[in-house]
């Protein structure tokens, strides 16, 4: 039913509010509606606090008869919080439409048969598509326990992401820039390579108007002993620590902590760095490094999506650095699939945006 949609996509737009703010929990939305009329609705807002149904439960107060809208199976098991199936049917709503199954083991189905067990009517997919694609970081990370992966960049036409000279500041636009930062306000970890660090200087931490800001993780890749701790990176007033990846022979001195990797085709081994991410609770990396980090990160095929920022700019020259560089594909026929690929404009650049397709 065509209210039935407009109910979930309520609750959907109320998930996205603890977007950046649930890891490693999923964004979780719900809506309760009797005769026609929002009783009450919530969302989880951070992890280790109430989930959506708490919260929607608690503003209804009387949910007989009701029903119950949540883009995400109710919990069955025992987390950070009580699961949310027992209060639920403690409350006895008549009806509960939820999007999609968690894929999380521990539920799994688990909370819908409790549900429908209790004697409560319960409908399943409802607006799976849009659910999915909201919580793809949870989806990614609680299935393989490894972090979801986004290799961003900002290019000019030709692909160039700094001059022959290094130069690169700045490539895109004002808009494209603070749409990054926002970005980095969501995610778990941003990682660089230790040429970035050196050259650019960055202090990779989220610059946004809004007060309500989070600085991601910073993970910076120094297989060759490159880096040293004068960059800014090291010495910023961010609450958020800075992580030196390095072999599994060597130190790092001035890092918050050293991951010590093993050894891969071009440095480190990528996807031993994300299991270990991973099993730090970092379930999103936004991967903001040149062409040599890009290229690892491609090679060992951790990146799940692409945001590529193209500018209205020509640049050239065969030294200029190209947004991947390593060694190539060498036949076209074995180039990297992407797929749902999408253009929208930010300002006065393109923003390209698409999925790396699994093989």
């Amino acid at each position: 039913m065509a209210i039935d949609h407009e109910y979930m996509q309520r609750a959907l737009d109320l998930a996205a509010r603890g977007r950046g703010r649930t890891s490693p929990n999923p964004m979780v939305g719900c809506v309760i509606v009797r005769d026609g009329r929002v009783i009450g609705e919530g969302c989880h807002a951070r992890a280790g606090e109430p989930h959506a149904e708490v919260n929607a439960i608690q503003a209804a107060g009387d949910v007989r008869g009701a029903t119950l809208y949540v883009n995400l199976e109710p919990c069955s098991h025992v987390g950070r919080t009580p699961p949310c199936v027992d209060l639920i049917i403690e409350h006895g709503p008549k009806r509960v439409v939820v999007a999609m199954h968690d894929p999380n083991p521990k539920v799994s189905g688990e909370g819908i048969y409790r549900l429908r067990d209790a004697g409560i009517e319960v409908e399943v997919g409802l607006m799976e598509g849009e659910a999915r694609t909201l919580n793809e970081i949870f989806i990614k990370y609680i299935t393989t326990k490894m972090p979801f992966v986004i290799a961003k960049c900002a290019m000019t036409l030709d692909g160039k992401i700094a001059t022959r000279t290094g130069d690169s500041r700045w490539v895109t636009g004002e808009e494209s820039r603070r749409l990054v930062h926002r970005l980095r306000n969501e995610m778990d970890a941003i990682l660089v390579g230790s040429r970035t660090v050196m050259l650019d200087d960055p202090s990779l931490t989220t610059r946004l108007d809004d007060g309500k800001i989070k600085d991601p993780v910073r993970v910076i890749l120094d297989a060759d002993d490159y880096l040293d701790t004068a960059r800014r990176v090291f010495h910023t007033e961010s609450t958020a620590p800075t992580w030196v990846a390095v072999p599994d022979h060597r130190n790092f001195e001035g890092a918050d902590e050293v991951l010590r990797i093993p050894g891969g085709h071009a440095g480190l081994d990528m996807v031993a760095l994300m299991r270990e991410l991973g099993a730090r609770e970092i379930t999103s990396v936004l991967i903001e490094g040149g062409g040599t980090t890009h290229a690892s990160a491609f090679d060992a095929g951790i990146v799940d999506k692409v945001m590529f920022f193209v500018a209205p700019k020509i640049v050239g020259g065969r030294d200029a650095v190209t947004a991947v560089e390593g060694e190539g594909i060498p036949l076209m026929a074995d180039a990297l699939p992407l797929e749902r690929m999408g253009v929208r404009q930010i300002g006065e650049d393109l923003l390209i945006e698409a999925y790396v397709k699994k093989r």
